[in-house]
């Protein structure tokens, strides 16, 4: 029996992870195949039963799997990030939550005849989005870089927010739940809420000292959070039933935002501990869906969606958006996206079995409900999405970022003629005063190494369309074409040759179709455009006419550089050693030429 449970557990963990490789592969919300995972593997197969599995333990590890999934959230919340973010967005996770929390409460009541306690619990559940299922459907989207830095944004920022939101709910209808005076219920919530945020900031102060001034060594502190999370989620339950939610997300939230307080490899831990429970909790969740529910749900419930989609959605778009620059087509399309994730399953699975051993007859139906709404909005949106946005005409056919590996000075040059010719690079580098020079030349910057778990995690890659290996390394360029390929296409991967590469023969040097193209020519190396700027080489813009067309202008510049051509309808062409563009008149050219060179016919 053992045996077989063990052998069960470990399909899971295999399956999960297997769902999220397929996920990333495919560029899909790993939601969809999670739950696909976990049908088949419950209500379809009947082999995985969670609660025969787990018995008595399956409360308690989704309990505090939720709890986990919900700190790494909120350790991931800067306050110095929500105050520089646009107005629309800081709307959007106060007055958007507002108005879909209360649309889909009445939704709810009038469609399914809900009681208002899961009505309200429902509304507050549904107002999550998440990370997990927003970045995978702007990289297949591909909308303006307003719509998308709005939507991750909201996604990111979000998910603590509707978290604690529906906690709190929560724990008011447990608060009111054995028809006590109203001054009862509201001194009750008073205590859950005093308990969740008193213990949840003295914990995460305290920590944060201990961290601050080492007084723990480093390979402890990943086993010191995780320790201290579960303490207080359980110290936090026994004080005041409910209350350990709030403590683990405010304490999460404490920790991001104390000065002098490096949670990155904590959060790195937490990351890679919350992706297991995820796989293995969405797997379970939806094991336990009776097909029944469904039934018993019935029409109505596609109602509720309907409220949802095209009513809550479009109502607090709007509204938030007022007096914001964001043009109408892509108000539009902030209306249509806002898929559900996994933090939303998680809790309603969660809540649902304590609402159940509560009295409400109803409870479990949350579950399925919410799987319905996870379901539709991911399927059509993910399916609609990028259509919709081709169609108001906010889509980037060709997307305009470019990420730049290395952030010397050929590469800051090269990236600020990019950036003059309406493109958005961003350039990335491990030296902190390479990174501050770029920044002092208005580029956009990250401060990492390329191919690091930390640029996996945090690197934004929205809106990029290609990459630029551009550092004076070229192993380091070899391992970001290498790495970054499967992210943008091979055709869209080119590296700078180095000296010692442009040396190498052919049984040393990387594969072709692994090193990226070749920019600019093999004779053109890193070293060669450095002396070249060192004499005052400097890269130009050139707008070609029927009268100096690139013949001629190559003509006038014979010793020139060409480094990129950007056509009449603004698309980018790269000069590599394997093509070579023929601009026309309309376009703009882009070349490296002395500094003394003759500008007078050039439109710069």
């Amino acid at each position: 029996m053992q045996t077989d449970t063990a052998f069960a557990i470990a399909l899971v963990v295999l399956a999960g992870t297997c769902c999220q490789w397929f996920a990333w592969r495919v560029k899909l919300p790993a939601i969809l195949f999670l739950l696909l995972a976990g049908i088949l593997a419950g209500p379809v197969t009947g082999w995985l039963d969670p609660d025969r599995l787990f018995g008595n333990l399956l409360f308690p590890f989704i309990s505090l799997s939720v709890a986990l999934i919900l700190f790494e959230g909120s350790l991931s919340l800067r306050f110095h990030q929500i105050a520089g973010l646009r107005r629309v967005v800081r709307n959007l996770v106060s007055l958007g939550v507002v108005v879909t929390w209360l649309i889909t409460t009445l939704a709810t009541r009038w469609a399914l005849d809900f009681p208002w306690e899961l009505s309200f619990l429902f509304g507050a559940i549904t107002v999550v989005t998440g990370p997990t299922v927003i970045v995978p459907l702007l990289r297949t989207v591909r909308p303006t870089a307003a719509v998308a830095n709005v939507l991750r944004w909201e996604g990111i920022v979000i998910d603590p927010v509707g978290a604690t939101l529906a906690v709190l709910v929560y724990e008011f209808i447990l608060a009111g739940s054995g028809g006590a005076a109203l001054g009862s219920t509201v001194t009750a919530f008073a205590r859950i809420v005093a308990v969740g945020l008193c213990i949840g900031i003295g914990a995460g102060y305290l920590y944060g000292v201990v961290l601050r001034r080492h007084w723990l060594p480093e390979y402890l502190h990943n086993v010191a959070t995780l320790a201290l999370v579960i303490t207080v989620f359980t110290l936090c339950n026994h004080l005041h039933h409910e209350s350990g939610l709030l403590a683990v997300t405010v304490l999460g939230m404490w920790l991001a935002n104390m000065k002098d307080v490096h949670v990155e490899e904590i959060l790195d831990f937490k990351e890679s501990l919350s992706v297991l429970l995820i796989s293995v909790l969405f797997i379970v969740l939806a094991s336990r869906i009776d097909f029944a529910d469904f039934a018993r749900l019935g029409w109505p419930a596609v109602s509720v969606f309907l409220a949802i989609q095209f009513l809550a959605r479009p109502l607090g778009v709007m509204l938030s958006a007022l007096g914001s620059r964001l043009s109408w087509p892509e108000r539009h399309l902030l209306s249509w996206i806002a898929p559900r994730g996994i933090v939303a399953a998680a809790i309603s699975a969660l809540f649902a079995l304590r609402l159940e051993q509560a009295g409400y007859a109803q409870a479990p139906l949350l579950v399925p409900l919410t799987f319905m709404v996870i379901i539709a909005t991911v399927l059509l949106q993910s399916s609609t999405a990028g259509f919709i946005a081709r169609r108001l005409g906010v889509a980037e056919h060709d997307p305009r970022g470019v990420l730049v590996i290395g952030a010397n000075h050929v590469a800051i040059a090269l990236a600020r003629s990019l950036l003059e010719a309406g493109f958005r690079p961003l350039l990335i580098d491990t030296s902190l005063n390479r990174i501050q020079k770029a920044e002092q030349s208005g580029l956009q910057t990250f401060f990492g190494n390329p191919v690091s778990e930390q640029a996996d995690r945090q690197l934004d890659l929205v809106g990029m369309g290609r990459m630029l290996a551009l550092s004076a390394h070229g192993s380091l360029n070899t391992l970001a074409c290498m790495h970054y390929r499967m992210e943008f296409g091979a055709p869209r991967v080119y590296t700078l040759l180095t000296a010692d590469e442009q040396e190498l023969s052919d049984q040393r040097r990387a594969a072709p179709h692994l090193a990226g193209n070749i920019l600019f020519g093999r004779e053109i190396t890193f070293s060669h455009l450095s002396a070249l700027m060192a004499r005052g080489w400097r890269p130009r813009i050139t707008g070609l006419t029927e009268e100096l067309n690139y013949a001629d202008y190559r003509r006038r510049h014979k010793e020139m550089i060409p480094l990129f051509a950007v056509s009449a309808r603004g698309r980018l062409h790269i000069f590599t050693a394997e093509e070579q563009p023929e601009p026309r008149p309309g376009w703009s050219v882009i070349s490296l030429v002395p500094g003394d060179a003759d500008s007078s016919q050039d439109s710069d």
